[in-house]
């Protein structure tokens, strides 16, 4: 069955459609659908018979149920994925199978509908789908505009914070138009060309993407230029700092609240999910929401609509989710602080994003980069240049902080400096902390594996002291002494600086802490 139009409603080219469905009766309410909207159709009623018609033509986008008599939308996905077909496939699935819709989106498609399908939302996503989303959403047009910090690195963006003045939800950042976020992203290491790599895939569809990496990489930066390469580009960008909300106000942030909902709620006032509508949803330190949040939070992402405190009924909201943390999730959902369900939810694509210890070669670049921004805001002319000591120095530096790190070492090298170079000496490292190998090869390793592996390196070189050598009479207290003089060691590396020291160990600060108390670890030592 082939069928056109020309609605009036038709923006922009014609798009031809596919819709695949073995229930007649929802083939011509799709058909009905999407006719009014300008769209030329045509219809299939199995696998085989979809795969028929996309041998014979091309598509703008494949709209297929999941269960079909002859297979799954599945099996056409797989194909097109296969022939290096540009279609956008939306795949409508059952009520309330999240693990359908999982496997949907990591088989490549755009993105799902679940079954009894609400039209608007229909409509929604296959506007989303072809790009035919107004310019700006309803809700954002009520939004101020912000302008975007034009940082050339891939540091990260200021955190967002809540603040609580109507109308206009906390952190909503606009997004500009261009590419931006992604033409900021310095460097042309391995790592991140892919990133970059990862970046142009993922930003093709509405799958979740779940950011893994450790503070001060640029995590935000990743987020914005996946949100500035896809569909939603001139759509809005909300980021939002989990951590960052008082626990009480989480719910009224997110999804909003009505007039005399609670003490002090004077007027309507929309959340960040009514606020990114139509755009993108960066959930950051996703890791430090509260278990009865993350309930309300799976909640909304698996139905696309949220209700507002002291409303009656929810509202469909149309929002690709983005998340980022720094901590290693699957361990919080084994020790049962985070939901398993919506940690698959959420991790549908992993993206991590590489310290700067494994990218060291990317820090002239940055550094670069980061001096004409700071030299630009602070009217300085001409841009300052890092000597050849200086990069010497900062290439055998660990940044533990990340690039976080390194641009705050550049601000004070360049306040310091007063010339139209900064030297070693500018930047405060002192060179002979840098030279313990051993630490640095440390530095290298992966948080959870930094502590474990300092302590193999202490009884590798008691091994090789003989295997005829002793045992410890006590354990316990052999032991205590050498986690002792590892932590000295990174402490007088780092300047007696104990968040930077544990953040070489993979420690918090609150573990350094309490194992300098065990210890008996003083800045004296």
């Amino acid at each position: 069955m082939s069928s056109s139009s020309s609605s009036p409603a038709a923006v922009g080219p014609t798009h031809r459609l596919l819709v695949v469905d073995d229930e007649p009766d929802l083939r011509t309410l799709y058909e009905l659908t999407l006719l009014r909207e300008g769209y030329e159709l045509e219809t299939a009623g199995s696998v085989s018979e979809g795969l028929a018609r996309l041998q014979a033509q091309s598509y703008s986008a494949v709209i297929t149920d999941m269960r079909l008599p002859d297979g799954s939308g599945l099996d056409l996905l797989h194909w097109l994925e296969q022939q290096g077909r540009a279609e956008k496939t939306l795949v409508i699935t059952a009520y309330g199978s999240a693990e359908n819709a999982v496997e949907a989106l990591k088989a490549g498609a755009y993105d799902y509908l679940t079954k009894p399908v609400d039209l608007r939302q229909f409509r929604l996503v296959v506007a989303s789908a072809l790009g035919r989303l107004p310019s700006v959403s309803p809700v954002a047009a009520k939004l101020p505009s912000a302008s975007l910090p034009e940082s050339p690195v891939a540091a990260p963006e200021p955190q967002a914070a809540p603040v609580a003045k109507p109308p206009a939800p906390p952190s909503a950042v606009a997004a500009p138009a261009s590419n931006s976020a992604l033409s900021r992203l310095a460097g042309q290491s391995p790592a991140m060309q892919e990133v970059r790599a990862l970046i142009d895939k993922v930003s093709r569809s509405m799958a979740p993407v779940l950011l893994q990496g450790e503070s001060g990489t640029g995590k935000e930066l990743v987020a914005r230029a996946i949100h500035d390469s896809g569909v939603r580009a001139r759509q809005r960008f909300v980021a939002v700092n989990c951590g960052a909300i008082p626990e009480q106000l989480l719910e009224a942030e997110f999804f909003g609240y009505r007039k005399g909902a609670f003490t002090g709620a004077h007027e309507d006032r929309e959340g960040f999910f009514q606020a990114a509508d139509g755009g993108t949803l960066f959930l950051d330190e996703i890791g430090d929401l509260p278990l009865a949040m993350q309930s309300k939070l799976l909640r909304s992402i698996q139905e696309r609509s949220v209700r507002p405190v002291g409303a009656v009924v929810e509202a469909p909201v149309n929002v690709r989710i983005l998340s980022a943390t720094h901590k290693d999730l699957s361990a919080e959902v084994a020790a049962g602080r985070f939901r398993q369900d919506l940690f698959y939810r959420l991790n549908v694509i992993q993206l991590r994003v590489p310290p700067l210890r494994e990218r060291i070669e990317d820090v002239a670049q940055i550094g670069e980069r980061v001096l004409q921004r700071i030299a630009q805001d602070a009217g300085v002319s001409p841009v300052p240049r890092l000597s050849a000591d200086a990069l010497d120095l900062l290439s055998r530096y660990a940044f533990p902080g990340n690039v976080r790190e390194l641009e705050n070492l550049l601000h004070r090298a360049l306040a310091l400096s007063g010339g139209e170079w900064i030297t070693a000496a500018d930047l405060g490292l002192p060179e002979d902390v840098l030279d313990d190998s051993q630490l640095g090869a440390f530095d290298a390793l992966e948080p959870s594996e930094a502590v474990a592996g300092a302590a193999l390196a202490e009884a590798g070189e008691v091994l090789d002291q003989g295997l005829g050598q002793e045992l410890p009479a006590d354990l316990a207290v052999y032991l205590d002494e050498v986690e002792r003089e590892i932590l000295l060691r990174a402490l007088a590396r780092h300047r007696f600086n104990r968040t930077a020291a544990g953040a070489a160990l993979g420690l918090s600060l609150r573990q350094i802490r309490y194992r300098m108390a065990r210890l008996g670890i003083t800045a004296g030592d």
